[in-house]
């Protein structure tokens, strides 16, 4: 090892850098925070060179002359003073450390005028290196950044494609306009507008604005204030039966600032449990807070928070929720009726004897009440000799009864002679349960079919495809319009074809067979929903969306056919331990483990 020695400067910011500026996302993010702080109503931020320039301009208060060169310096600010400032911080910025790390990573630009001056002031800073000029301008400030990272090759090879670098702008912006509704924003990318709001301080035009209309119908106020700890929380929640894969829609904000807050999102989910099982509600909520009662100064990034009082915070949001989605009441299962089990029962048999694939197990019940049909599982069915009855003549009666080892085997063998695994049925409609050698396993159904839709979809040459005479006008942002635009190519590979109507509108004229079913529209919302994030490997991204939107869903009752079908072809799958998303498929409980628990073994 080497002496000790005293960093550059340069290298001190180049190392600090890291923290702050990430990706070019960083910059727009701490650009624009800035133009927010400084009061702007409109800002505009265009992207171009595969995301290496950035240029932010707005209409805010500006720089001083006197102040420019020092607001390059490392911890220099205008927004606090004190430590004590720290525990009531009120803007967006407040650590000073932004434009030094932007300028020991890019070459910038900054022409700026305050309203007390007739003209403006240009700075231009290059390896940590400052120039200043006077120059005309309007009131504002404008940013400009080229060759961002020039000088850190090693982080230039870390960044995701310029398509997936720009979607976490686009991403952001329409975060900041939904929490800044008062600020016009406009983004482009290569000179095109890819987002455009008007800043009319309506929330609900915003909406429309960054999303459409439909999203904004099934949306509904949020709207609470508690005087005495001097909370507020407002916006917009979707209704019950408007609901996302995932969490991607959730935009959070405490004091109007970006948070990855995990309070925030427990009391979501916990005011949805019941209302919308496994999916996920589209989130729009701003808690305002004391500034003293919440700390900002966490992380570098400035996206997580703590609270002085956090039960109090998820009790206000979550009372907040209940209260909005109030009209609603929790979903019911539905329960299974005898008649309706016996009409499945029926229909089963019909299914077998007009197909004669399967041959019916031809043992004698005692009595009616050996018949067993499971009210709420099908675990497993015993039938008369049914060849040469009516089907009028199967018992009507439900008697919850276990079968032998000796019945099950005799079932499964005489049915289903290729399948070796023993099904002793469903759980919660969701999980197959089979017995195993080496004890109980548990399948989701769902993601079992996943997996084998996926790789059958995957090894085939030619997708079956279903033409759509008559299709739903489906309203898309514009961004969401140019990212599927640039993938046409790959959507027509998987049995998709659409065609734009304008600028705000496409229909579906053909889906892959597999999805005749699903509406268009859910369709092209979970295709949106899982690319639009990140645009790398687009083509994996629309088979797993096929793959999961064509699969028998959770919380669906299957009979024990269908069970059968799914595990067949589980089995064959080459991958058959994880869906495409990564998730397990099955779990083992082991035999002796359960001997051990009830006590059979030691």
């Amino acid at each position: 090892m080497g002496r000790i020695v005293q960093l550059s400067k340069n290298v001190i910011n180049q190392i600090a850098a890291g923290e702050v500026i990430e990706r070019p996302f960083s910059v727009v993010k701490e650009l624009v925070e800035n133009s927010v702080d400084a009061g702007a109503t409109r800002i505009s931020i265009e992207v171009s060179n595969e995301c290496r320039n950035l240029r932010v301009a707005d209409n805010g208060s500006g720089i001083h002359p006197d102040d420019i060169l020092l607001a390059f310096s490392k911890h220099a600010t205008s927004k606090i003073l004190t430590g004590d400032d720290l525990y009531a911080v009120k803007t967006m910025g407040f650590r000073g450390e932004a434009l030094a790390s932007i300028i020991s990573i890019s070459k910038l630009t900054c022409i700026t005028r305050t309203k007390d001056f007739d003209y403006g002031t240009k700075v231009e800073c290059e390896n940590s290196e400052v120039k200043k000029a006077q120059t005309g301008c309007a009131i504002g400030t404008i940013m400009d950044i080229k060759d961002l990272f020039y000088n850190l090759p090693a982080r230039l090879k870390f960044l995701k494609s310029p398509k997936t670098e720009f979607a976490y702008i686009n991403e952001l912006i329409q975060s900041l306009a939904l929490t800044h509704p008062d600020v016009a924003f406009e983004l482009k990318n290569n000179g095109k507008t890819t987002l455009k709001t008007t800043g009319q301080n309506d929330l609900g035009q915003t909406v429309k604005e960054v999303f459409s209309d439909e999203v904004l119908k099934n949306l509904r106020p949020v709207l609470k204030t508690d005087r005495i700890s001097n909370l507020k929380i407002s916006g917009l929640i979707s209704t019950p039966d408007y609901t996302r894969a995932s969490k991607k829609d959730y935009y959070m904000y405490v004091n109007s600032r970006i948070v990855k807050c995990p309070i925030f999102q427990k009391s979501i989910d916990m005011a949805y449990k019941n209302l919308i099982g496994s999916r996920y509600p589209f989130i729009i909520l701003n808690l305002e807070i004391p500034p003293e009662d919440v700390d900002v100064n966490v992380h570098p990034t400035k996206k997580e928070v703590r609270y002085k009082n956090p039960n109090q915070i998820f009790n206000f949001i979550h009372s907040a929720i209940d209260m909005a989605l109030s009209g609603y009441v929790e979903k019911e299962q539905p329960q299974v009726t005898e008649e309706q089990v016996a009409n499945e029962v029926q229909e089963e048999v019909q299914q077998l004897q007009v197909v004669n694939q399967v041959r019916i197990p031809s043992f004698q019940p005692k009595s009616s009440d050996d018949v067993y049909i499971s009210d709420k599982q099908n675990i497993g069915y015993v039938f008369e000799n049914t060849q040469n009855k009516n089907i009028e003549d199967i018992p009507q009666k439900s008697v919850v009864r276990e079968f032998s080892k000796s019945e099950q085997a005799n079932f499964v063998a005489s049915s289903v002679p290729e399948v070796e695994d023993i099904i002793i049925g469903q759980y919660k409609k969701t999980y197959i349960l089979i017995e195993k050698e080496e004890g109980l396993e548990i399948v989701d159904q769902h993601i079992a079919e996943e997996r084998y839709i996926y790789e059958k979809l995957k090894n085939s040459k030619n997708i079956d495809c279903q033409l759509l005479f008559i299709s739903d006008v489906l309203e898309v942002s514009p961004s969401d319009k140019e990212l599927l635009e640039h993938n046409r190519d790959k959507l027509e590979k998987f049995g998709y074809g659409i065609e734009f109507m304008s600028d705000h509108e496409v229909i579906f004229k053909k889906v892959p067979q597999l999805l005749s079913r699903v509406s268009p529209k859910e369709i092209l919302a979970d295709i949106l929903e899982n690319i639009s994030g990140d645009i790398d490997n687009m083509e994996e991204k629309i088979l797993i969306t096929t793959s999961c939107k064509s699969a028998v869903k959770a919380n669906t009752y299957l009979n024990m056919f269908q069970m059968q079908e799914i595990i067949r072809n589980w089995r064959k799958c080459e991958k058959p331990f994880t869906c495409p998303h990564g998730r397990p498929i099955s779990h083992i409980i082991d035999h002796k483990d359960i001997a051990k628990f009830f006590q059979r073994t030691k």
